[in-house]
């Protein structure tokens, strides 16, 4: 298991390696990242990506926004959370769920992190049971209500060529399971028995989950290209290639959907929108700063899904921008200097995200100003000690989040204080999702923990 907080750190910002190699994170990058990138392929153009930030700008909290309020929707409910980001085209901005906030019960459903595989795939709930994967890609079914295995599929391939690997999802569609694995492949299963409808093969691993739309599967590869497969056969249909990057982080996105438009983004900091029918592309966005100043910022990969709401694409990347697009023109409407590796929230007036230094950020979403910043590693100063957060979820009026030291944390949305915290019992390096009453984590030791 895994020993050390800095070790968590080097799982989640490793460096992909490539055959000309590259500087990594720490010295067990090598062992994490076992794949051979491709050779660039030339359907994305260097020309169109648009860098959306100056490289000297810095995020603080507007003095114009200091004391007001600001609008959010009251509570309503969600029977199911079918895909990795929710329902696809329904986004319920504040999920009843949860009011006390204590743990119900929590449940091993496998093989946990180690320093060979890793749990990368957030849960999904639909058909009154919660789908997740362990480290080694078997997909498990639970009972929603009490946790209870119903069924378990082992879809890894006993073979020399996939000995090695780890990640990837799942997502629920029309009773049926799809999978996409960091052992080369993606998989139809059905909800109710976890029998194989179809699997399909690939050239690269997929370490996000697939979302599932329009009658096609969507996962994105290692080797940044977005795969597509007819949902009902597996045939692959078309691809999108973006630019390979040789430096990524371990977990990947997965794509966002509405109506049939696509969002994309991938390691090269392209966030790109396509139409789902063909993979025509609408536009190109470069999620990256002018200019770096270390290492680490020379990993521009956009990791947390893209989330689309009312009109605008919010996503963040881990080289230092966190942007607002207009989804039919691709214009960014503002962007902030912030780094991170999670997926915004928005609801009502604002959006929430996370930086990667552990900064809780309110920001209007008309004009992308901060209301307020909550420092959730307040009073630890040395930066190996701090540690990651990943969320926010709202549930109930509150933001919760979980971290790598094994907390989940409920704060108050108007201000960012902390009102409960709660002792998970391992690592937690998956944002939540909440569904039926209740706030679902899946935690580094394979291990689903029920909130309500």
């Amino acid at each position: 298991m895994i020993a050390s907080r800095g070790f968590l750190t080097a799982v989640v910002l490793g460096l992909a390696v490539t055959t000309a190699g590259c500087s990594t994170v720490s010295g067990t990058v090598d062992r994490l990242n076992p794949f051979k990138q491709k050779d660039v392929k030339d359907e994305a153009a260097d020309g169109r990506r648009i860098s959306v930030i100056a490289f000297d700008e810095k995020v603080v909290v507007a003095e114009a926004l200091a004391g007001q309020d600001f609008f959010l929707p009251p509570a309503a409910g969600l029977a199911e959370w079918p895909q990795p980001g929710g329902p696809i085209d329904t986004l319920v901005e504040n999920i009843e769920a949860a009011p006390a906030f204590d743990i119900a019960w929590r449940k091993s459903f496998g093989k946990g992190s180690n320093v060979k595989v890793h749990v990368t795939a957030p849960p999904v709930m639909a058909d009154g049971k919660v789908f997740v994967m362990d480290a080694e890609a078997d997909v498990v079914a639970l009972d929603a209500g009490t946790g209870a295995q119903l069924w378990k599929q082992r879809l890894k391939a006993e073979n020399r060529r996939d000995k090695t690997g780890f990640g990837g999802g799942v997502a629920y569609s029309n009773g049926k399971v799809y999978v996409s694995s960091g052992y080369r492949f993606v998989a139809q299963l059905d909800a109710a028995t976890g029998a194989v409808g179809w699997r399909q093969d690939v050239s690269s691993p997929m370490h996000g989950a697939p979302t599932v739309t329009n009658g096609k599967v969507f996962a994105i590869s290692t080797d940044n290209e977005l795969l597509t497969f007819d949902a009902a056969t597996g045939n692959p249909t078309w691809n999108f290639q973006a630019l390979v990057e040789p430096a990524r982080i371990l977990s990947s996105s997965s794509p966002a959907a509405s109506s049939d438009v696509i969002v994309a983004a991938f390691a090269s900091g392209e966030l790109v929108a396509v139409r789902a029918g063909n993979g025509n592309d609408l536009w190109n966005n470069a999620l990256s700063r002018a200019s770096r100043t270390n290492a680490l910022s020379e990993i521009r990969d956009v990791a947390g899904r893209p989330v689309i709401f009312k009109g605008d694409v919010y996503a963040a990347s881990h080289s230092g921008v966190f942007a607002a697009i207009d989804l039919r023109s691709g214009q960014p409407r503002w962007s902030l200097p912030v780094s991170s590796i999670t997926t915004p929230w928005p609801a009502g007036d604002v959006v929430y995200i996370i930086s990667r230094a552990g900064e809780l950020i309110c920001v209007s979403r008309d004009s992308g100003q901060v209301h307020w910043i909550k420092d959730l590693n307040q009073g630890i100063k040395k930066t190996k000690d701090r540690n990651l957060f990943y969320g926010p979820v709202m549930a109930s009026d509150r933001l919760v989040v979980v971290s790598s030291d094994g907390r989940a944390l409920a704060l108050n949305a108007k201000t960012g204080e902390v009102t409960k915290t709660l002792k998970l019992g391992g690592p937690a390096l998956i944002t939540p999702i909440v569904a039926n009453g209740t706030i679902y984590v899946v935690t580094d030791k394979a291990e689903l923990v029920a909130i309500r």
